[in-house]
């Protein structure tokens, strides 16, 4: 097994957890998973704009913003323009089966472009690989949460909800194993992942907290970017 999809692995494990902390209403777990909305958010943002444009551009050279581009605005385009109903973090309000079931499929791109990102990152260097992991990692619960919760609302049983999830970490992995196997994702495949990690750091997760009354949640965003500069300097100080 590569390196890059045990990695994708553990950060697949995120998409269950998070599910599972809905199906058992784990109430602490998710406050914590909120926090980590933000939190991760910040992290995300900073590895997408101080680590993957970079090297993103030096893989792709010309085209890479317009690859950006294409992943930002693929992203939009399942998530909130196909998808008549979706929002990171815990669905509370009753809505139809085919919400559920056209989120799911808005997050099977994002998901897959998780596991094209870990394997790309890991092409360049391990170091790049594993704070993309951290920063996949950290937005995988909240994506189970969404997930599963939305299934519930839409009034399917616990076991499809945390099905569903299963189905993102899934499609993680056949992200890795494709870009493994495929040229234009181990040459591309980094600028297209920059381009959706910041959409979901920017314009899925930020939102979510940025409205909300308190000081927790805009502590945790910052404390994320900074713990990535503080990852950062670990990691190219023992490479």
């Amino acid at each position: 097994m590569s390196k890059a999809l045990l990695y994708a692995l553990v950060a697949a494990a995120g998409n269950v957890l998070g599910a599972l902390a809905v199906t058992r209403k784990a109430v602490r777990e998710l406050r914590v998973i909120e926090l980590l909305v933000a939190f991760g958010a910040g992290f995300m943002l900073s590895v997408a704009i101080v680590e993957l444009l970079p090297a993103a551009l030096s893989r792709s050279g010309a085209i890479a913003p317009a690859l950006v581009l294409a992943g930002y605005l693929a992203v939009h385009l399942t998530q909130h323009t196909v998808t008549p109903h979706f929002h990171f973090g815990e669905e509370t309000h009753p809505v139809s089966s085919v919400a559920g079931t056209s989120a799911l499929v808005g997050l099977l791109l994002h998901t897959f472009f998780d596991g094209v990102a870990i394997a790309s990152a890991f092409h360049v260097r391990a170091e790049l690989g594993v704070m993309v992991f951290i920063a996949i990692f950290l937005h995988k619960l909240p994506e189970g949460v969404t997930i599963s919760s939305l299934m519930l609302a839409g009034g399917r049983t616990g076991g499809r909800a945390v099905g569903a999830a299963a189905l993102l970490g899934v499609a993680t992995l056949i992200g890795v194993v494709l870009t493994d196997e495929l040229g234009f994702l181990v040459q591309h495949g980094l600028a297209l992942s920059a381009g959706v990690t910041i959409y979901v750091a920017a314009s899925n997760l930020v939102p979510e907290f940025q409205g909300k009354k308190g000081w927790q949640l805009p502590a945790a965003f910052f404390t994320g970017a900074l713990v990535f500069f503080l990852t950062k300097t670990f990691l190219d100080g023992v490479s």
